[in-house]
């Protein structure tokens, strides 16, 4: 098909068509947008496929986490994505996300709240709604098991100290870190996040079960409260 008042991709030098490009020079070759526009293989009458995956690109400040949280409805709303296009981004971010979850399956040793951010972005990036998570860990400072604590609105969850803690003891954990995220993008931990985290690191105390830390995470950054030290 040709584009108005553009080359189809068809037209193109075959070093430069998404597929072809893919094959010749490899995936890391390609751009976010031309990745894009082999799921969706086509664009419209005005735009190729690659022009088109550039405009949904830019529509999300081209962030990919962001493309990530748009629902079906959203990316159905440009000419040129109907629902099975739409499902196909959906569903080739969401293989990301859980390709980036099995890579933190394994028990890693933790050695700084960065360690933690790796761990829990996975599963708290994408996220319209906010969750509480606990991350149990062994003397050895390993990973022995993620618990998610609870699952509330866009503005707050509810985190019970009786809920935190029964997991570390079947586990018979050592210690644990705390995580949660603010969907709304902002870091700054609000005053029932700060008062959470005293009550439980006291809680903690009276168990023989250290609170080591407290992560926010939020736009693909963290929160640590140990390395702001309030701890």
């Amino acid at each position: 098909m040709e584009y108005e008042g553009n080359l189809s991709i068809k037209s193109w030098a075959e070093e430069d068509r998404p597929r072809e490009k893919f094959a010749l020079k490899g995936k890391s070759s390609l751009s976010d947008a031309e990745l894009i526009a082999i799921l969706i293989g086509s664009g419209n009458t005005k735009e190729s496929a690659v022009e088109l995956s550039k405009r949904i690109l830019a529509s999300v400040s081209n962030n990919l986490n962001e493309l990530g949280k748009t629902d079906i409805s959203a990316l159905m709303k440009f000419n040129g994505i109907g629902e099975a296009k739409a499902i196909s981004i959906a569903a080739a971010l969401e293989l990301g996300r859980r390709r980036k979850i099995t890579d933190a399956i394994k028990n890693p040793k933790i050695t700084s709240s960065n360690d933690v951010f790796e761990i829990m972005e996975p599963l708290l990036s994408d996220l319209k709604h906010e969750e509480f998570w606990v991350l149990i860990l062994n003397q050895a400072n390993k990973v022995i098991h993620k618990s998610k604590v609870s699952s509330g609105g866009v503005a707050a969850t509810v985190a019970d100290s009786k809920l935190i803690f029964k997991p570390v003891l079947e586990k018979l954990g050592s210690s644990i870190i705390l995580c949660h995220n603010h969907p709304s993008g902002n870091l700054k931990p609000s005053a029932a996040d700060i008062q959470l985290t005293k009550k439980n690191v006291e809680a903690g105390k009276l168990l023989d079960i250290r609170v080591l830390d407290h992560i926010i995470v939020a736009n693909n950054k963290y929160y640590s409260f140990a390395d702001e030290g309030m701890m």
